[in-house]
């Protein structure tokens, strides 16, 4: 039926079908999580946690080492993959702005394409998701404990429903109902399967309560970056493991969305374990304090972690089980990375390493060589493009992105990208990391930090990645690295202008207050 379907739908397309195989369109699974770092998936780093269902992805098909966000916040990287552009141009470039969902976007141009469209989970954009033939997404950010969600009511309107559970383990369940029950199973389907977790205050299920109790999480090596090899921006951010995890981050107070009956299993949990720790911390040292709240911290991301790869391996049994895993591109991950403790942190934002790179594999049986892995500089500016190309949908010339299947395919392009921009715009804002923007090459980094708390600032800051991969000692202005420097800058002003990148002069309402600076 899906090789009817799609000899059907090629002549009023008028696209190739390159990237189809000769079953028909394939079908497309898009996994997606938010603030998943890869220091937190074994088929990156095994040190602190074992995914075996996104390392069959990865063993199964290809696991990309490079692929960078454009704007490293929830919102803007989800309104970089529904359009293939820059924020600039998509028009959400912080959190708190609205999607607007008039505009192209790709799954519309499956849709024309005869694809059945559907997203499961968290969404983010505020406005109500367009393109969709069927959509049950979070409000809001979603607690993780029953959560309400969206859908749509039996008039086309949106309508609010409640649920009793853990939101991980609901949005799985209404991705199987939805493949297994409601779609069309004549029609290529494109699936958006997106999960809340590890998205902070890291609330575990309750089978994964007590998992790491016996463990102790091994330290980054820069968990205790004191800041003085970079400019003022790292300094006063506020995203520490030291000062900002806040009681509730720490479990230390504060149920969430529970019921009465979650509520005791969540005592039984943390309730000694917190008596223990508040009756020793007067006698504690501050590094002690800290080295306990970063195991709390840490192993809760990672309990939160290990209910995505339990969903994940869910879905990817039925895929097998119903005979679609060799039509289904199964393609994973999340909207940008992420701070595990590394320079003291935890959030993102920053085009520092930990959170530029976030995780992506993709599996696709006769497309993609199981086992491999790609060091090209890929980004979620690409993923729109790549479904396009997966269902032989010509993509439009105004996206900024490029397709990865040839690269999927293992012929990665002659002229393929060997400098990325990146763009973070929101400041004042949440956690005080600058207004910045910068390019790398992979090697070489160069960084403007241009607005910090409503005034304009003016530093730099450049890395020798290969000498320096923890990023703790800027070279910027040194006159080893002149040449580096100054090809870095024409770059920079390069990739703004290809980009259509307008200047940024509204810098929002200084700060006022008395907030000591670090």
């Amino acid at each position: 039926m899906l090789l009817l379907a799609a000899l059907c739908l090629a002549p009023a397309l008028g696209s190739r079908l390159t990237a189809a195989d000769e079953s028909g369109q394939p079908n497309i699974l898009f996994i997606f999580t938010d603030d998943h770092c890869t220091q937190a998936l074994s088929a990156y780093d095994p040190s602190r946690i074992t995914t075996p269902n996104m390392d069959r992805i990865a063993r199964e098909g290809m696991r990309f080492n490079r692929c960078y966000v454009t704007n490293g916040i929830c919102g803007p990287s989800r309104a970089v993959i529904q359009t293939g552009k820059y924020s600039h141009l998509n028009g959400f470039v912080r959190n708190g702005n609205r999607f607007n969902g008039d505009q192209q976007t790709f799954p519309k141009l499956l849709q024309k394409a005869g694809y059945q469209t559907a997203i499961v989970g968290k969404w983010h954009l505020a406005s109500t998701p367009q393109g969709y033939d069927y959509y049950d997404v979070l409000k809001g950010q979603g607690p993780y404990y029953n959560p309400p969600m969206i859908t749509e009511g039996s008039d086309g309107s949106p309508v609010t429903r409640p649920h009793t559970g853990y939101t991980t383990e609901i949005i799985t369940e209404k991705t199987l109902d939805w493949l297994k029950q409601q779609r069309d199973p004549n029609k290529p389907f494109m699936m958006m399967y997106q999960h809340k977790a590890p998205h902070r205050n890291w609330r575990p299920a309750p089978k994964y309560l007590n998992w790491l109790d016996d463990v102790t999480i091994p330290e980054p090596e820069t968990l205790w970056d004191d800041y003085s090899g970079r400019t003022q921006s790292a300094r006063r951010q506020e995203m520490t493991v030291r000062e900002h995890l806040n009681a509730n981050d720490l479990k230390l107070s504060g149920y969430g969305n529970m019921n009465e009956a979650q509520k005791k299993v969540w005592d039984a949990a943390y309730g000694e374990k917190n008596k223990a720790f508040e009756a020793a911390r007067s006698s504690m040292s501050e590094e002690e304090i800290v080295k306990w709240k970063y195991q709390r911290y840490v192993k809760d991301y990672l309990r939160c972690v290990k209910s995505v790869d339990d969903g994940i391996g869910e879905v990817l049994d039925y895929l097998d089980e119903a005979g679609l895993a060799d039509n289904t591109v199964v393609i994973y991950s999340s909207d940008q990375g992420w701070y595990l403790g590394e320079h003291g942190w935890f959030d993102k934002r920053w085009m520092y390493e930990e959170s530029l790179r976030t995780p992506l594999l993709a599996r696709w049986p006769g497309k993609i060589a199981p086992g491999s892995v790609n060091d090209d500089i890929v980004s979620n500016l690409d993923f729109a493009e790549t479904f396009l190309d997966i269902a032989g949908v010509d993509v439009p010339d105004d996206m900024q992105g490029r397709s990865l299947v040839p690269i999927m395919e293992g012929d990665t392009p002659d002229d393929w990208r060997q400098v990325f921009y990146y763009h973070y715009y929101e400041n004042p804002g949440a956690h005080n990391v600058a207004r910045h923007f910068g390019v790398t090459d992979g090697r070489y980094k160069l960084i403007h930090f241009y607005a910090l708390e409503g005034e304009k600032i003016d530093d730099w800051e450049l890395f020798d990645l290969k000498d320096d991969p923890n990023e703790l000692q800027s070279v910027y202005g040194s006159t080893d690295y002149a040449d580096v420097q100054k090809r870095m800058l024409e770059q920079l002003a390069e990739k703004q202008k290809q980009f259509g990148v307008p200047a940024d002069t509204e810098l929002g309402p200084p700060r006022r207050n008395n907030r000591r600076r670090r």
